[in-house]
């Protein structure tokens, strides 16, 4: 017999078999002797009450020989002479655009700007330590893209878009933990994501694909309004009919070349605020409702939202366990962002806290046309660097000084390397952005214990929410509206956010351009 149960199991019981399979036998109303094996199929942690649990959903076997699940095997094509397809970008969306390619039956060539993983270590070195910006390869350009050096999250909510386990299913068969396919917010970490991209790398050069590093798209060719090629910045022309544009939110330079070439590009709205830096046990002991974490326990996370004055504010890619981390994209301007490794481990949590902004915003700071957003963005980075006085230090406040408007005299321990300037972030941030933070760290404080503390310290600025441009395309084709053969896709285009929604858009551009080469139809899911 094969029953589905859910159990709820304290963290002490939660990872041990023989527990597992006595509270299964009691849900079942058998002996845990007659529970033969099981499969977690989906596993979360439900805090609200005074002592935390796991919830285990279960495939439960019981007097029978438990199935044995054959391990997820990709379907993959020799493509070494089949048709290629141009891909700009070597983040997620371009990688697994590549593998469904392949699927498909047709080869990726995947023109990249930045540096493999590997290599792109020494620069994040300089980034850190000498505050050396590399405008080609950093946290946000090379081999990865942001996502891997930046978190690993794998939580999203865009099931509807695509296969979301096909997905979790291919990380993992590239190397990821087993638990990401059935943990509620599944999360890798920076110290295990190089090693897959890796894999995925080498698995697309031995199907016949092409990776080319250090190579960067510096002009298209549009021939009677379709793409025709484009040229690189090592000179070289590549001809081609079908070019798959995924460089991410922070490609200023490719918004920019669009533009110049008259493809038509949308200012888009975002959010702009700061990073937010807790000590993690004051998280833990708001969440988990005690004085110390059990170690079974992940370090304790949060989302919070509020509306203050007519505006959304939001936690943003929160990073329980983690490090503040440089950013920037070029040298004079100051982006913070935050990742965890696997274990997260370190002793801070942190999130961006972030405020909507929109055309009025731009338009109020003189920034019109479809560059406004990106324009405003860049501005208040550059606004950041000149506060922080050089060398990616960050310009900071204590939260509680922030809201009163005072100079911060000292600032606490932070995991941001570059370090930290006691400024008036209201000097910094717009006021439109500063005065609705300030009221919503009160209104969050007040929704979570703990959170509203002088022990907080708030980091400018985060503003690498979503992408600044929008880059119009047809929904049913997601062909760009205008340019045939152009297929703008994920963050950069201003369809997705996070490493799965971006994955899943690049396989979804991917069929396309399979269904307009090959004439065949493809199922969507």
């Amino acid at each position: 017999m094969v029953k589905q149960i859910t159990i709820s199991l304290l963290p002490s019981a939660a990872f041990d078999d023989l527990s597992i399979k006595i509270a299964a036998g009691e849900e079942c109303g058998v002996g845990q002797d007659r529970i033969t094996g099981y499969h977690i199929t989906k596993r979360s942690v439900d805090a609200r009450s005074r002592d935390a649990k796991y919830i285990l959903q279960l495939q439960v076997y019981i007097d029978t020989e438990p199935e044995i699940l054959p391990p997820f095997e990709p379907e993959l094509k020799d493509v070494t002479n089949a048709p290629h397809v141009l891909i700009i970008g070597a983040g997620p969306a371009g990688l697994f655009a590549a593998l469904r390619l392949i699927a498909l039956g047709l080869k990726p060539i995947i023109i990249e700007r930045g540096k493999d993983v590997r290599s792109r270590r020494r620069d994040l070195a300089a980034l850190n330590k000498e505050g050396v910006v590399n405008p080609e390869s950093n946290y946000c350009f090379g081999e990865g893209g942001a996502g891997t050096y930046s978190d690993g999250k794998l939580y999203t909510r865009s099931t509807k878009r695509g296969n979301v386990q096909r997905i979790l299913q291919l990380f993992h068969h590239y190397g990821a933990d087993e638990n990401i396919l059935y943990d509620a917010h599944p999360h890798i970490g920076t110290n295990k994501l190089p090693q897959i991209i890796i894999a995925i790398r080498e698995q697309i050069i031995a199907c016949g694909g092409e990776v080319h590093f250090d190579t960067k798209l510096t002009d298209l060719h549009i021939v009677n309004g379709c793409i025709n090629g484009i040229t690189t910045s090592n000179g070289e022309t590549i001809k081609c009919n079908s070019l798959l544009l995924a460089t991410g939110h922070s490609a200023r330079d490719i918004f920019e070349l669009l533009h110049k070439k008259g493809v038509i590009v949308e200012a888009k709205p975002f959010a702009l605020g700061v990073r937010i830096e807790h000590p993690q046990h004051l998280i833990d002991t708001a969440q988990y409702h005690c004085n110390l974490r059990h170690p079974n326990l992940p370090a304790a996370s949060y989302s919070l939202v509020s509306q203050e004055n007519g505006r959304g504010v939001f936690s943003f890619c929160m990073c329980p366990g983690g490090i503040i981390a440089p950013a920037a994209t070029a040298p004079g301007e100051i982006v913070v962002n935050g990742w965890s490794p696997s274990k997260r481990n370190n002793p801070f949590a942190n999130s961006g806290t972030v405020v909507a902004v929109d055309e009025k915003d731009f338009a109020a700071n003189n920034f019109t046309g479809p560059l406004a957003a990106m324009h405003y963005q860049k501005m208040v980075e550059q606004r950041s660097f000149e506060a922080g006085g050089g060398k990616l230090v960050a310009p900071a406040q204590r939260m509680t000084d922030f809201v009163s408007g005072k100079l911060s005299a000292t600032l606490p321990v932070c995991s941001y390397i570059p370090g930290l300037k006691s400024v008036q972030l209201m000097d910094v941030l717009p006021s439109a952005v500063n005065e609705a933070l300030k009221k919503a760290v009160i209104t969050f404080g007040k929704k979570m214990k703990g959170y509203y503390t002088a022990e907080a310290v708030m980091v400018a600025t985060e503003s690498r929410t979503s992408s600044p441009v929008r880059i119009p395309r047809h929904k049913e084709t997601l062909e760009h509206i205008q340019i045939k053969g152009l297929y703008p896709c994920a963050e950069g285009a201003g369809y997705a956010g996070g490493i799965v929604s971006a994955a899943i858009d690049g396989e979804r551009c991917a069929e396309m351009i399979a269904e307009r080469i090959l004439g065949i139809a493809l199922a969507h899911q």
